[in-house]
C-alpha cells in the first residue's frame, strides 16, 4: 500500500468487464492541508463510444453508478466505516457514509464537491475537488478511486486500484489500496 498525500495511479480493469472501449485510467490525488481531495481522473480510450451522462444542473443525485461515473471510498485504517462519493460528467454527484461493509448508509451532509470535465481526441479528464467530513480531515486514510465506464452498446467497464476475488465490488476493503497522509499546515 502507497503512503502518499500526491500521486498519480493507474486504475485497474476488473477481469470480467468489457475493457475494448477503454484503454487506461489514471487518477492523479492532492490532499490539500484544509482537508480537501483535489483528484484528477483521465481516461484514455474511445471517447465517441462511450456514454456520458447529459450536462445538467450539478446537484446530489442517487444512482450515478448506473452509468458512467468516478468515485472515491475513503475512511480510517483503523475503523470499518467510511464515505463514498460519486462524481458524474453531468455535474450530479453523490456521498454517503456507512458504518460498515455496505452498512449503514446514510447520505453525507457534505459542501457540493467541484467537478470539471474536458474532452479530445482518445482523453477525457473529470477534475474534482472535494471537501472530507470533518473526521477524516486531519487523520490518515485509506483510500479507493474507480471508474463506472458505460458504453453506446450497453457494455459497462469496472476500474479501481485494487479488484477482491468474484464481481466488481468497490466497496470491499481490498479497494481501498492507497494510503493518504494526514497533511498539516507546517
Amino acid at each position: 500500500m502507497a503512503n502518499i498525500s500526491m500521486m498519480e495511479t493507474a486504475l485497474q480493469c476488473h477481469p470480467l468487464s468489457e475493457s475494448g472501449f477503454v484503454e487506461a485510467i489514471a487518477v492523479h490525488v492532492d490532499r490539500a492541508e484544509d482537508g480537501r481531495l483535489q483528484m484528477k481522473y483521465t481516461l484514455h480510450g474511445l471517447i465517441e463510444e462511450i456514454r456520458f451522462p447529459e450536462v445538467t444542473q450539478p446537484e446530489r443525485t442517487d444512482g450515478l453508478w448506473k452509468n458512467t461515473c468516478f468515485e472515491l471510498f475513503c475512511g480510517r485504517a483503523d475503523d470499518g466505516s467510511y464515505v463514498e462519493f460519486n462524481f458524474a460528467p453531468s455535474g450530479q454527484w453523490a456521498a454517503y457514509a456507512f458504518t460498515g461493509y455496505r452498512a449503514g448508509m446514510t447520505e453525507l451532509a457534505c459542501a457540493p464537491p467541484q467537478i470539471g470535465c474536458t474532452a479530445g481526441e482518445g482523453i477525457f479528464e473529470m477534475t474534482v475537488t472535494v471537501d472530507l467530513p470533518e473526521s477524516l480531515r486531519t487523520v490518515d486514510l485509506v483510500a479507493g478511486f474507480s471508474a463506472v465506464i458505460a458504453d453506446k452498446d450497453g457494455r459497462t467497464a469496472y476500474w479501481a486500484l485494487a479488484h477482491p476475488p468474484g464481481k466488481a465490488d468497490f466497496h470491499h476493503k481490498d479497494c481501498f489500496a492507497l494510503q493518504l497522509e494526514a497533511r498539516s499546515a507546517a
